[in-house]
Protein backbone atom coordinates (compact mmCIF):
# COMPACT_ATOMS: atom_id res chain seq x y z
CA UNK A 1 0.00 0.00 0.00
CA UNK A 2 1.51 3.61 -1.09
CA UNK A 3 1.99 6.10 1.76
CA UNK A 4 -1.32 7.67 0.40
CA UNK A 5 -2.96 4.55 2.00
CA UNK A 6 -1.20 4.36 5.03
CA UNK A 7 -3.40 4.20 8.03
CA UNK A 8 -1.05 6.39 10.53
CA UNK A 9 -1.81 9.63 11.38
CA UNK A 10 0.04 12.35 12.54
CA UNK A 11 -2.51 13.23 15.07
CA UNK A 12 -3.06 9.91 16.73
CA UNK A 13 0.03 8.51 16.88
CA UNK A 14 0.12 7.51 20.02
CA UNK A 15 -3.46 7.41 20.68
CA UNK A 16 -5.19 4.05 21.39
CA UNK A 17 -8.29 3.50 19.08
CA UNK A 18 -11.62 3.08 20.11
CA UNK A 19 -12.50 1.02 17.21
CA UNK A 20 -9.84 -1.13 15.04
CA UNK A 21 -11.59 -2.75 11.70
CA UNK A 22 -8.85 -5.46 10.69
CA UNK A 23 -9.28 -6.82 7.39
CA UNK A 24 -13.11 -6.88 6.87
CA UNK A 25 -14.03 -9.00 4.03
CA UNK A 26 -18.28 -9.46 3.31
CA UNK A 27 -19.77 -11.21 0.69
CA UNK A 28 -23.40 -11.66 -0.40
CA UNK A 29 -24.14 -14.70 -2.56
CA UNK A 30 -20.24 -14.93 -3.44
CA UNK A 31 -19.79 -11.26 -4.72
CA UNK A 32 -17.31 -9.84 -2.64
CA UNK A 33 -18.63 -6.23 -1.68
CA UNK A 34 -15.79 -5.95 1.02
CA UNK A 35 -12.23 -6.37 0.45
CA UNK A 36 -10.32 -6.41 3.25
CA UNK A 37 -10.72 -3.26 4.65
CA UNK A 38 -8.83 -2.10 7.46
CA UNK A 39 -9.36 1.37 9.95
CA UNK A 40 -8.05 2.58 13.26
CA UNK A 41 -10.88 4.44 14.65
CA UNK A 42 -9.94 7.13 17.43
CA UNK A 43 -12.09 8.36 20.63
CA UNK A 44 -13.56 11.86 20.24
CA UNK A 45 -12.53 12.49 16.47
CA UNK A 46 -15.07 12.90 13.61
CA UNK A 47 -14.07 10.16 10.84
CA UNK A 48 -15.43 10.85 7.56
CA UNK A 49 -16.31 7.99 4.70
CA UNK A 50 -16.14 9.14 1.38
CA UNK A 51 -16.75 6.56 -1.56
CA UNK A 52 -19.33 6.46 -4.82
CA UNK A 53 -22.57 4.57 -4.49
CA UNK A 54 -21.97 0.92 -4.37
CA UNK A 55 -18.00 1.80 -2.58
CA UNK A 56 -18.67 -0.64 0.37
CA UNK A 57 -19.74 2.77 2.92
CA UNK A 58 -23.64 1.40 3.61
CA UNK A 59 -21.95 -2.07 3.95
CA UNK A 60 -18.94 -1.51 6.33
CA UNK A 61 -21.46 0.87 8.75
CA UNK A 62 -24.30 -1.84 8.97
CA UNK A 63 -21.29 -4.79 10.01
CA UNK A 64 -20.23 -2.21 12.63
CA UNK A 65 -23.80 -1.67 14.11
CA UNK A 66 -24.81 -5.77 14.04
CA UNK A 67 -27.19 -5.38 10.67
CA UNK A 68 -24.73 -7.09 8.63
CA UNK A 69 -22.58 -9.94 9.58
CA UNK A 70 -18.64 -9.83 8.27
CA UNK A 71 -17.71 -12.40 5.87
CA UNK A 72 -14.12 -13.14 7.41
CA UNK A 73 -11.83 -10.21 9.80
CA UNK A 74 -12.09 -8.94 13.63
CA UNK A 75 -13.02 -6.04 15.03
CA UNK A 76 -11.72 -4.78 18.32
CA UNK A 77 -13.34 -2.32 20.80
CA UNK A 78 -12.14 -0.39 23.25
CA UNK A 79 -8.80 -2.71 22.86
CA UNK A 80 -10.93 -6.29 23.16
CA UNK A 81 -12.12 -8.09 20.02
CA UNK A 82 -15.64 -8.42 19.70
CA UNK A 83 -18.23 -10.26 17.67
CA UNK A 84 -21.01 -7.75 17.07
CA UNK A 85 -23.92 -10.49 16.42
CA UNK A 86 -26.89 -7.97 15.95
CA UNK A 87 -28.11 -4.53 16.23
CA UNK A 88 -28.29 -5.10 20.60
CA UNK A 89 -24.96 -5.66 20.59
CA UNK A 90 -23.46 -2.85 19.34
CA UNK A 91 -26.02 -0.90 20.93
CA UNK A 92 -24.52 -2.93 24.51
CA UNK A 93 -21.10 -1.27 23.11
CA UNK A 94 -22.38 2.13 22.55
CA UNK A 95 -22.47 2.41 19.10
CA UNK A 96 -24.92 4.02 17.44
CA UNK A 97 -26.18 5.21 14.24
CA UNK A 98 -28.39 7.30 12.32
CA UNK A 99 -29.32 5.36 9.04
CA UNK A 100 -29.80 6.97 5.74
CA UNK A 101 -32.94 5.81 5.23
CA UNK A 102 -35.25 5.59 8.28
CA UNK A 103 -36.06 3.14 10.36
CA UNK A 104 -39.04 4.49 11.79
CA UNK A 105 -42.59 3.04 12.37
CA UNK A 106 -45.46 5.36 11.20
CA UNK A 107 -48.40 4.38 13.48
CA UNK A 108 -46.40 5.19 16.46
CA UNK A 109 -45.68 8.83 17.62
CA UNK A 110 -42.62 10.55 17.88
CA UNK A 111 -41.75 9.67 21.98
CA UNK A 112 -42.69 5.79 20.78
CA UNK A 113 -40.05 5.75 18.60
CA UNK A 114 -37.27 7.39 19.83
CA UNK A 115 -37.68 5.08 23.02
CA UNK A 116 -38.12 1.73 20.49
CA UNK A 117 -36.36 -0.78 21.87
CA UNK A 118 -34.93 1.14 24.90
CA UNK A 119 -38.62 1.72 26.74
CA UNK A 120 -38.28 2.73 30.73
CA UNK A 121 -40.57 1.59 33.01
CA UNK A 122 -42.18 2.10 36.16
CA UNK A 123 -43.02 -1.39 37.95
CA UNK A 124 -44.03 -3.65 35.01
CA UNK A 125 -45.89 -0.16 33.28
CA UNK A 126 -44.31 1.90 30.89
CA UNK A 127 -43.12 4.95 31.74
CA UNK A 128 -44.74 7.12 29.10
CA UNK A 129 -44.42 10.39 31.12
CA UNK A 130 -40.53 9.77 31.75
CA UNK A 131 -40.04 8.89 27.96
CA UNK A 132 -42.10 12.46 26.98
CA UNK A 133 -39.98 14.07 29.17
CA UNK A 134 -36.65 12.93 27.97
CA UNK A 135 -38.15 13.21 24.44
CA UNK A 136 -38.69 16.86 25.09
CA UNK A 137 -34.97 17.28 26.24
CA UNK A 138 -33.27 15.83 22.93
CA UNK A 139 -35.63 17.77 20.65
CA UNK A 140 -35.26 20.59 22.17
CA UNK A 141 -31.16 20.12 22.05
CA UNK A 142 -31.89 19.56 18.55
CA UNK A 143 -34.03 23.09 18.37
CA UNK A 144 -37.02 21.71 16.70
CA UNK A 145 -40.38 22.30 18.01
CA UNK A 146 -41.89 18.65 17.54
CA UNK A 147 -45.31 17.30 19.59
CA UNK A 148 -43.63 13.86 21.24
CA UNK A 149 -47.43 12.28 20.58
CA UNK A 150 -46.82 13.48 17.26
CA UNK A 151 -47.76 10.24 14.83
CA UNK A 152 -44.81 9.84 12.51
CA UNK A 153 -46.88 9.65 9.27
CA UNK A 154 -47.55 13.63 9.67
CA UNK A 155 -44.36 14.29 9.72
CA UNK A 156 -42.30 15.87 6.83
CA UNK A 157 -39.05 14.35 5.67
CA UNK A 158 -37.18 16.52 7.58
CA UNK A 159 -38.65 16.10 10.84
CA UNK A 160 -38.23 12.02 10.72
CA UNK A 161 -34.46 12.70 10.41
CA UNK A 162 -34.42 14.61 13.67
CA UNK A 163 -36.84 11.65 15.06
CA UNK A 164 -33.62 9.62 13.89
CA UNK A 165 -31.03 11.78 15.55
CA UNK A 166 -32.90 12.05 18.66
CA UNK A 167 -33.72 8.50 18.71
CA UNK A 168 -29.75 7.44 18.60
CA UNK A 169 -28.81 9.27 20.91
CA UNK A 170 -31.34 8.72 23.41
CA UNK A 171 -29.00 6.30 25.05
CA UNK A 172 -25.59 6.49 26.08
CA UNK A 173 -23.57 6.27 23.26
CA UNK A 174 -19.37 5.85 22.65
CA UNK A 175 -19.27 5.95 18.94
CA UNK A 176 -22.59 7.49 16.39
CA UNK A 177 -22.52 6.72 13.00
CA UNK A 178 -24.37 9.27 10.57
CA UNK A 179 -25.02 8.39 7.01
CA UNK A 180 -26.27 11.15 5.40
CA UNK A 181 -27.93 13.19 7.88
CA UNK A 182 -28.05 16.41 6.62
CA UNK A 183 -29.58 15.29 2.76
CA UNK A 184 -32.63 16.98 3.92
CA UNK A 185 -32.10 19.34 6.31
CA UNK A 186 -32.27 22.71 5.68
CA UNK A 187 -29.03 24.86 6.09
CA UNK A 188 -30.38 25.96 9.76
CA UNK A 189 -30.94 22.59 10.77
CA UNK A 190 -27.73 21.65 9.14
CA UNK A 191 -25.83 24.18 11.53
CA UNK A 192 -28.00 22.82 14.30
CA UNK A 193 -26.51 19.43 13.83
CA UNK A 194 -23.10 20.40 13.54
CA UNK A 195 -22.85 22.59 16.74
CA UNK A 196 -24.26 18.93 18.58
CA UNK A 197 -21.41 17.21 16.48
CA UNK A 198 -18.67 19.48 18.38
CA UNK A 199 -20.36 18.69 21.62
CA UNK A 200 -20.67 15.35 21.37
CA UNK A 201 -16.92 15.33 20.35
CA UNK A 202 -15.97 17.59 23.34
CA UNK A 203 -17.40 14.85 25.48
CA UNK A 204 -15.49 12.14 23.65
CA UNK A 205 -17.68 10.75 21.65
CA UNK A 206 -16.78 9.31 18.40
CA UNK A 207 -18.74 10.22 15.60
CA UNK A 208 -18.12 8.63 11.97
CA UNK A 209 -19.63 10.62 9.06
CA UNK A 210 -21.06 9.82 5.72
CA UNK A 211 -22.22 12.23 3.80
CA UNK A 212 -21.26 13.17 -0.09
CA UNK A 213 -21.28 16.76 0.17
CA UNK A 214 -17.79 17.38 -0.34
CA UNK A 215 -17.95 20.87 1.39
CA UNK A 216 -19.19 19.32 4.57
CA UNK A 217 -16.89 16.86 4.95
CA UNK A 218 -13.86 19.45 5.16
CA UNK A 219 -15.68 21.42 7.43
CA UNK A 220 -16.53 18.87 9.60
CA UNK A 221 -14.45 16.19 9.99
CA UNK A 222 -10.80 15.52 11.39
CA UNK A 223 -9.61 12.55 8.98
CA UNK A 224 -11.15 11.04 5.68
CA UNK A 225 -11.65 7.64 4.22
CA UNK A 226 -12.13 6.93 1.12
CA UNK A 227 -13.57 3.52 -0.56
CA UNK A 228 -13.79 2.87 -4.17
CA UNK A 229 -15.61 -0.48 -5.46
CA UNK A 230 -15.29 -2.46 -1.91
CA UNK A 231 -11.37 -1.39 -1.14
CA UNK A 232 -9.35 0.97 0.76
CA UNK A 233 -8.32 3.99 -0.99
CA UNK A 234 -6.63 6.18 1.48
CA UNK A 235 -6.87 7.74 5.24
CA UNK A 236 -5.97 11.13 5.03
CA UNK A 237 -6.23 13.99 7.45
CA UNK A 238 -8.66 16.49 6.17
CA UNK A 239 -6.15 19.38 6.16
CA UNK A 240 -4.19 17.85 3.89
CA UNK A 241 -6.97 17.02 0.60
CA UNK A 242 -8.63 19.50 -1.04
CA UNK A 243 -12.23 18.40 -2.37
CA UNK A 244 -11.04 17.97 -5.83
CA UNK A 245 -8.29 15.21 -4.34
CA UNK A 246 -11.68 13.65 -2.31
CA UNK A 247 -13.70 13.67 -6.01
CA UNK A 248 -11.00 12.28 -7.93
CA UNK A 249 -9.90 9.51 -5.27
CA UNK A 250 -13.91 8.47 -4.93
CA UNK A 251 -14.04 8.03 -8.79
CA UNK A 252 -10.47 6.78 -9.86
CA UNK A 253 -9.99 9.75 -12.49
CA UNK A 254 -10.12 13.38 -12.86
CA UNK A 255 -14.06 14.27 -12.60
CA UNK A 256 -14.55 16.69 -15.74
CA UNK A 257 -17.64 18.86 -15.43
CA UNK A 258 -20.26 17.70 -13.58
CA UNK A 259 -23.27 20.04 -15.40
CA UNK A 260 -24.07 19.81 -19.00
CA UNK A 261 -24.28 22.73 -20.95
CA UNK A 262 -27.63 24.00 -20.57
CA UNK A 263 -29.69 23.80 -23.54
CA UNK A 264 -32.60 26.61 -24.91
CA UNK A 265 -36.10 25.35 -25.07
CA UNK A 266 -38.57 25.54 -27.47
CA UNK A 267 -41.54 28.00 -26.86
CA UNK A 268 -43.94 25.38 -26.78
CA UNK A 269 -45.82 25.14 -23.45
CA UNK A 270 -46.09 21.75 -22.72
CA UNK A 271 -47.97 22.52 -19.13
CA UNK A 272 -49.96 25.24 -17.70
CA UNK A 273 -51.02 25.44 -14.03
CA UNK A 274 -53.32 28.34 -12.70
CA UNK A 275 -54.94 28.96 -9.75
CA UNK A 276 -53.73 25.62 -7.80
CA UNK A 277 -54.93 26.30 -3.26
CA UNK A 278 -54.69 23.77 -1.02
CA UNK A 279 -56.07 25.94 2.00
CA UNK A 280 -53.08 26.17 4.32
CA UNK A 281 -50.51 24.30 2.02
CA UNK A 282 -51.01 26.44 -1.18
CA UNK A 283 -51.99 29.64 -2.48
CA UNK A 284 -52.43 30.62 -5.97
CA UNK A 285 -49.72 28.69 -7.67
CA UNK A 286 -49.36 29.73 -11.23
CA UNK A 287 -46.36 28.86 -13.65
CA UNK A 288 -46.18 27.54 -17.52
CA UNK A 289 -43.41 24.61 -17.89
CA UNK A 290 -42.39 24.26 -22.06
CA UNK A 291 -40.85 21.76 -24.00
CA UNK A 292 -37.25 21.06 -23.72
CA UNK A 293 -37.05 22.91 -20.13
CA UNK A 294 -35.40 22.22 -17.13
CA UNK A 295 -37.50 24.35 -14.59
CA UNK A 296 -36.27 24.51 -10.86
CA UNK A 297 -38.31 25.00 -8.25
CA UNK A 298 -36.49 26.77 -5.25
CA UNK A 299 -37.16 27.42 -1.55
CA UNK A 300 -36.67 26.18 2.04
CA UNK A 301 -38.04 22.82 3.37
CA UNK A 302 -42.20 23.60 3.91
CA UNK A 303 -42.49 26.13 0.99
CA UNK A 304 -44.72 24.27 -0.59
CA UNK A 305 -42.69 22.57 -3.88
CA UNK A 306 -43.45 19.29 -2.70
CA UNK A 307 -47.24 19.62 -2.30
CA UNK A 308 -47.10 21.49 -5.56
CA UNK A 309 -45.63 18.33 -7.27
CA UNK A 310 -47.93 16.00 -5.46
CA UNK A 311 -51.04 17.68 -6.40
CA UNK A 312 -50.47 17.64 -10.18
CA UNK A 313 -50.03 14.00 -9.23
CA UNK A 314 -53.21 13.65 -8.27
CA UNK A 315 -51.59 12.53 -4.80
CA UNK A 316 -53.24 15.44 -3.08
CA UNK A 317 -56.72 16.67 -2.82
CA UNK A 318 -56.81 20.57 -4.29
CA UNK A 319 -59.24 23.36 -3.53
CA UNK A 320 -58.98 24.76 -7.11
CA UNK A 321 -56.67 24.24 -9.67
CA UNK A 322 -56.76 24.10 -13.51
CA UNK A 323 -54.18 22.22 -15.41
CA UNK A 324 -53.52 22.24 -19.19
CA UNK A 325 -51.48 19.67 -20.58
CA UNK A 326 -50.51 20.54 -24.62
CA UNK A 327 -53.34 23.23 -24.82
CA UNK A 328 -55.55 20.32 -23.52
CA UNK A 329 -57.65 20.99 -19.92
CA UNK A 330 -57.21 18.28 -18.02
CA UNK A 331 -58.66 16.83 -14.37
CA UNK A 332 -55.76 15.23 -12.85
CA UNK A 333 -57.86 12.75 -9.40
CA UNK A 334 -54.70 9.70 -9.36
CA UNK A 335 -51.57 8.82 -10.61
CA UNK A 336 -53.11 7.14 -13.35
CA UNK A 337 -55.09 10.14 -14.48
CA UNK A 338 -51.29 12.09 -14.42
CA UNK A 339 -49.47 8.91 -16.00
CA UNK A 340 -52.20 8.75 -18.78
CA UNK A 341 -51.37 12.57 -18.98
CA UNK A 342 -47.48 11.66 -19.96
CA UNK A 343 -46.49 12.92 -16.25
CA UNK A 344 -44.12 11.20 -14.17
CA UNK A 345 -42.70 11.95 -10.40
CA UNK A 346 -39.44 10.80 -8.66
CA UNK A 347 -40.71 11.43 -4.75
CA UNK A 348 -38.30 12.57 -2.11
CA UNK A 349 -38.70 9.58 0.01
CA UNK A 350 -37.83 6.80 -2.60
CA UNK A 351 -38.08 3.92 -0.44
CA UNK A 352 -41.51 5.18 1.47
CA UNK A 353 -43.38 6.08 -1.21
CA UNK A 354 -41.26 5.03 -4.66
CA UNK A 355 -39.81 1.64 -4.21
CA UNK A 356 -40.98 -1.84 -2.99
CA UNK A 357 -37.60 -2.65 -1.09
CA UNK A 358 -37.97 -6.55 -1.20
CA UNK A 359 -38.96 -6.62 -4.89
CA UNK A 360 -36.31 -7.25 -7.46
CA UNK A 361 -35.02 -5.15 -10.20
CA UNK A 362 -37.46 -6.42 -12.58
CA UNK A 363 -40.57 -6.15 -10.63
CA UNK A 364 -39.93 -2.56 -9.53
CA UNK A 365 -39.30 -0.88 -13.44
CA UNK A 366 -42.46 -2.46 -13.79
CA UNK A 367 -44.73 -1.69 -11.33
CA UNK A 368 -46.67 1.06 -13.25
CA UNK A 369 -46.15 0.21 -16.36
CA UNK A 370 -47.28 -3.35 -15.72
CA UNK A 371 -50.02 -3.40 -18.22
CA UNK A 372 -47.64 -3.03 -21.34
CA UNK A 373 -46.61 -6.28 -20.28
CA UNK A 374 -49.64 -8.25 -20.52
CA UNK A 375 -51.26 -10.58 -23.11
CA UNK A 376 -53.23 -12.65 -21.05
CA UNK A 377 -50.65 -13.59 -18.75
CA UNK A 378 -47.55 -11.49 -17.72
CA UNK A 379 -44.92 -11.43 -21.11
CA UNK A 380 -41.90 -11.94 -18.25
CA UNK A 381 -39.39 -12.60 -20.72
CA UNK A 382 -40.10 -8.99 -22.19
CA UNK A 383 -40.34 -7.45 -18.90
CA UNK A 384 -37.16 -8.68 -17.74
CA UNK A 385 -35.71 -7.86 -21.18
CA UNK A 386 -36.58 -4.19 -21.13
CA UNK A 387 -35.53 -4.14 -17.10
CA UNK A 388 -31.98 -5.18 -18.47
CA UNK A 389 -31.68 -2.25 -21.01
CA UNK A 390 -32.42 0.46 -18.16
CA UNK A 391 -29.79 -1.41 -15.63
CA UNK A 392 -27.38 -1.16 -18.62
CA UNK A 393 -28.37 2.46 -19.90
CA UNK A 394 -28.28 4.04 -15.98
CA UNK A 395 -25.48 1.24 -15.06
CA UNK A 396 -27.05 0.18 -12.14
CA UNK A 397 -24.85 -1.99 -10.09
CA UNK A 398 -26.51 -5.52 -8.61
CA UNK A 399 -25.40 -8.61 -7.84
CA UNK A 400 -28.22 -9.77 -10.97
CA UNK A 401 -31.30 -8.06 -12.50
CA UNK A 402 -33.11 -10.49 -10.00
CA UNK A 403 -31.29 -8.70 -6.87
CA UNK A 404 -34.21 -7.22 -3.52
CA UNK A 405 -33.54 -3.32 -3.87
CA UNK A 406 -32.72 -3.56 -0.72
CA UNK A 407 -29.54 -5.02 -1.65
CA UNK A 408 -28.42 -2.40 -3.56
CA UNK A 409 -27.03 1.23 -2.73
CA UNK A 410 -28.78 4.16 -2.30
CA UNK A 411 -27.66 5.56 -5.87
CA UNK A 412 -28.57 2.46 -7.82
CA UNK A 413 -32.12 2.31 -6.11
CA UNK A 414 -32.24 5.47 -7.28
CA UNK A 415 -31.56 4.79 -10.32
CA UNK A 416 -34.11 1.92 -10.61
CA UNK A 417 -36.87 4.33 -9.81
CA UNK A 418 -35.76 6.50 -12.78
CA UNK A 419 -36.30 3.65 -14.65
CA UNK A 420 -39.07 3.03 -13.28
CA UNK A 421 -40.97 5.77 -14.31
CA UNK A 422 -39.39 6.41 -17.71
CA UNK A 423 -40.56 2.65 -18.41
CA UNK A 424 -44.46 4.95 -18.50
CA UNK A 425 -42.45 6.75 -21.22
CA UNK A 426 -43.80 10.08 -20.15
CA UNK A 427 -43.01 13.71 -21.78
CA UNK A 428 -43.15 15.62 -18.15
CA UNK A 429 -40.93 14.75 -15.57
CA UNK A 430 -40.56 16.02 -11.75
CA UNK A 431 -38.05 15.01 -9.97
CA UNK A 432 -38.14 15.73 -6.30
CA UNK A 433 -34.53 15.98 -5.12
CA UNK A 434 -33.51 13.59 -7.49
CA UNK A 435 -29.57 13.04 -6.30
CA UNK A 436 -30.55 13.08 -2.36
CA UNK A 437 -27.83 10.71 -0.89
CA UNK A 438 -26.24 10.40 -4.07
CA UNK A 439 -22.10 10.31 -5.04
CA UNK A 440 -20.54 12.69 -6.98
CA UNK A 441 -19.89 10.69 -10.17
CA UNK A 442 -24.06 8.99 -9.88
CA UNK A 443 -25.02 12.86 -9.92
CA UNK A 444 -23.28 13.97 -13.33
CA UNK A 445 -24.94 10.24 -14.93
CA UNK A 446 -28.16 11.74 -13.82
CA UNK A 447 -27.46 15.45 -15.12
CA UNK A 448 -26.35 14.07 -18.33
CA UNK A 449 -28.93 11.83 -18.76
CA UNK A 450 -31.87 14.78 -17.57
CA UNK A 451 -30.39 17.08 -20.01
CA UNK A 452 -30.21 14.27 -22.91
CA UNK A 453 -33.85 13.62 -22.34
CA UNK A 454 -34.36 17.36 -22.75
CA UNK A 455 -32.61 17.44 -25.98
CA UNK A 456 -35.11 14.89 -26.95
CA UNK A 457 -38.31 16.83 -26.29
CA UNK A 458 -38.59 15.62 -22.51
CA UNK A 459 -39.52 18.70 -20.38
CA UNK A 460 -38.20 18.45 -16.57
CA UNK A 461 -39.05 20.09 -13.26
CA UNK A 462 -36.82 19.97 -10.54
CA UNK A 463 -36.90 20.15 -7.01
CA UNK A 464 -34.19 20.83 -5.10
CA UNK A 465 -32.59 22.10 -1.96
CA UNK A 466 -29.28 21.78 -3.43
CA UNK A 467 -28.30 25.35 -4.46
CA UNK A 468 -25.93 24.24 -6.96
CA UNK A 469 -28.07 21.49 -8.58
CA UNK A 470 -30.16 24.38 -9.56
CA UNK A 471 -27.89 26.62 -10.62
CA UNK A 472 -26.06 23.81 -12.90
CA UNK A 473 -29.23 22.36 -14.80
CA UNK A 474 -32.34 24.87 -15.01
CA UNK A 475 -32.98 27.70 -17.41
CA UNK A 476 -35.52 29.19 -15.39
CA UNK A 477 -36.20 29.14 -11.41
CA UNK A 478 -39.30 29.49 -9.16
CA UNK A 479 -38.84 30.32 -6.11
CA UNK A 480 -41.27 29.17 -2.70
CA UNK A 481 -41.89 30.61 0.26
CA UNK A 482 -44.93 29.72 2.86
CA UNK A 483 -46.92 27.78 0.03
CA UNK A 484 -46.17 30.95 -2.41
CA UNK A 485 -44.58 31.28 -5.61
CA UNK A 486 -42.18 34.82 -5.04
CA UNK A 487 -40.12 35.24 -7.42
CA UNK A 488 -38.90 33.59 -10.91
CA UNK A 489 -35.53 33.71 -11.91
CA UNK A 490 -33.72 33.48 -15.90
CA UNK A 491 -30.04 33.84 -16.67
CA UNK A 492 -27.28 35.18 -14.36
CA UNK A 493 -29.82 35.91 -11.49
CA UNK A 494 -29.83 32.44 -10.83
CA UNK A 495 -27.53 32.66 -8.18
CA UNK A 496 -27.31 31.59 -4.67
CA UNK A 497 -27.82 35.25 -2.91
CA UNK A 498 -30.95 35.86 -5.65
CA UNK A 499 -32.72 32.65 -4.36
CA UNK A 500 -32.01 33.02 -0.59
CA UNK A 501 -33.11 36.73 -0.90
CA UNK A 502 -36.23 35.01 -1.88
CA UNK A 503 -36.48 31.93 -0.07
CA UNK A 504 -36.44 33.72 3.12
CA UNK A 505 -38.38 36.72 2.44
CA UNK A 506 -36.14 39.49 1.82
CA UNK A 507 -37.38 39.72 -1.34
CA UNK A 508 -40.45 39.31 -3.26
CA UNK A 509 -41.63 39.70 -6.55
CA UNK A 510 -45.24 38.07 -6.87
CA UNK A 511 -45.32 38.32 -11.10
CA UNK A 512 -47.22 35.49 -12.16
CA UNK A 513 -45.77 33.42 -14.83
CA UNK A 514 -48.66 31.49 -15.97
Amino acid sequence: MSSENSLANKNHATATPIMQIDNIVKEFSGVRVLHKVTIDIFPGEVLGILGENGAGKSTLLKILCGIYQKTSGSISFAGNKVEIDGPASAKALGISMIPQEFNLINTLNVFENIFLGSERSQGILLDKKAMRVKTLQLLEELQTQLDPDALISTLSVAQKQMVEIAKALVSDVRVLIMDEPTTVLTAHEVKILFALVERLKARGVTLVFISHKLKEVKQLCDRLVILRDGYLISVDDVSDIDEQDMARKMVGRELNQIYPPKISCAAETVLKVSNLNIKGLLQDINFKLHKGEILGFAGLIGAGRTETAEALMGLREVDSCSVQVKGRDVAIKSVADAVDCKMAYLSEDRQGKGLVMNFDIVKNISLISLAKYVKRLIQGKLETQQAQHYVDLFDIKAASINSELINLSGGNQQKVYLAKWMDTEPEILILDEPTRGIDVNTKKEIYHFINAMTKKGMSVIVISSELDELIGLASRVLVMREGKIVGELQGDDINDQEIMYYAAGLKQDLTKSA
